[in-house]
């Protein structure tokens, strides 16, 4: 975290928008100092992995989400550089851990601030206790942090609405918006005196985490429809969740447009095939996806991707089952991997067939072949080794945290059966993976040494 250059924040952001840098400077803290970036007059944002925006209202400030509780200290020190007034309102965009771990350092001052949401993020605080062990193994998975413990305590919001709000602090309005998207309670703010609009997860300069495969339901034609309702807005700024703001009519309107039809045309896709009768396999390998969409910079598929969209819609419209009556009463995974693994000669004759076929390039193949032998023989030194090499080569080609995240996971499973060790230690064999290990967890591609296990 350094002092930094409001200017060159701000270039840097033009430059990101060109597609001639990335992100992975703003997002690992580049550019996160003790100061918050003026984007225009009474407007500051905290640059971070989870972005804050403080409005000074002329009667205290405003702060649209708290970021995580790595960055709660300086987030407030920042803060307090851009104005001594009192934070009156915190208003959560939604419910996840990054966004609402930062208010406990203002709760401590002598005027505390109001915590405002959508009804439904208490009723989220209340789930995620309820099963926090579940969230600390998927999340340990998905950002390759063997060690990380999900919380079990929240800053409840104070006030709650269920459809729109008003809030009214000096100067300013704060037109709240609550939509179903990433979340089902997803919250957008309009402040109509500065043409600033803050859309939480809603808009995250990514592909949108719309299929999380390992999260709860997402809503995508929800989410196209409230972008479109944004877009609607006539916003000159455009403060996201995670990634860097927008500045400019054209470019903002430019953006969620984007972002709105590339949803569109999944859903409408996914629609159509299934209306035809298709099992879930075809459809999700029939749907097209826009790739002069996912060419734009801020719609890269480096969190989600569209394919685990086309899940989630199926999950949404159609259920859990996948039309293959095999899958209905399945017999355990294990004893169908033995029984194959019989029929083809034995689990290792599985397995250097996956190993062949990563060879000519199928890893998808080479995965189920992997996976079978594994499945059928656990312990075997052999057969781990070829599925750690499978995976850990899947993980090294993949564009999405989330698909990293899982492969590079199975890698190090199988790899501590092939060396005698444990996860952590195979997790944390390169220097990205210690960094990973550690928390820092980041969006996209990393270029690092870690393919994990081979």
């Amino acid at each position: 975290m350094t002092e930094h250059n409001p200017r060159t924040y701000i270039d840097y952001t033009d430059r990101v928008w060109r597609g001639e840098e990335s992100l992975l400077p703003h997002l690992t803290g580049a550019f996160t100092s003790a100061e918050l970036i003026r984007i225009r007059e009474r407007i500051g944002f905290f640059p971070a992995f989870a972005n804050v925006a403080a409005f000074d209202t002329g009667a205290g400030l405003v702060l649209v989400d708290s970021g995580d509780v790595r960055t709660a200290g300086l987030l407030h020190t920042a803060v307090r550089a851009f104005s001594p007034d009192p934070v009156r309102a915190v208003v959560y965009t939604h419910g996840h851990v990054d966004h609402v771990f930062g208010v406990a350092p203002f709760d401590a001052e002598p005027v505390r601030p109001e915590v405002i949401a959508h009804e439904a993020v208490a009723a989220r605080f209340d789930r995620y206790v309820e099963t926090s062990g579940y969230n600390s193994w998927i999340n340990r998975r998905q950002f390759g942090v063997p060690g990380l413990d999900w919380p079990t305590e929240y800053r409840y919001p104070d006030t709650t609405y269920r459809d729109r709000l008003t809030v009214r602090h000096g100067d300013l309005t704060f037109e709240l918006f609550h939509a179903r998207g990433e979340t089902d309670d997803h919250t957008y703010v309009w402040v109509p005196e500065l043409k600033t609009l803050c859309t939480g997860d809603l808009f995250i300069w990514n592909s949108p985490n719309a299929g999380n495969p390992q999260k709860v339901q997402r809503y995508p034609e929800e989410w196209a429809r409230a972008l479109r309702a944004m877009g609607e807005l006539g916003a000159e700024v455009l403060l996201p969740g995670h990634g860097i703001p927008i500045v400019g009519a054209d470019r903002v309107a430019q953006a969620l447009d984007d972002t709105a039809t590339l949803l569109e045309s999944l859903c409408a896709q996914t629609r159509d095939l299934m209306n035809a009768g298709l099992r879930l396999d075809a459809v999700i390998h029939g749907v097209k996806v826009p790739e002069e969409l996912l060419a734009k910079p801020y719609l890269h598929p480096a969190y989600d991707e569209p394919e685990f969209v086309v899940r989630n819609l199926w999950r949404l419209w159609g259920g859990w089952y996948d039309q293959n009556p095999a899958s209905l009463k399945p017999a355990p995974e294990a004893a169908v991997a033995a029984e194959l693994a019989d029929a083809a000669g034995g689990a290792l004759v599985l397995a250097e067939r996956a190993a062949r076929l990563l060879a000519e390039g199928d890893l998808r193949l080479a995965s189920h072949l992997a996976e079978t032998a594994a499945l059928a023989a656990p312990e075997d030194v052999e057969v781990a080794r070829i599925r750690a090499l499978v995976y850990g080569t899947r993980a090294g080609r993949e564009t999405s945290t989330m698909a990293r995240g899982v492969f590079h996971w199975a890698a190090a499973e199988s790899a501590a059966v092939a060396e005698g060790t444990d996860v952590t230690t195979e997790l944390t064999r390169s220097a990205s993976g210690r960094e990973r290990a550690a928390g820092a967890i980041s969006v996209g591609v990393v270029a690092d040494e870690d393919l994990c296990c081979g």
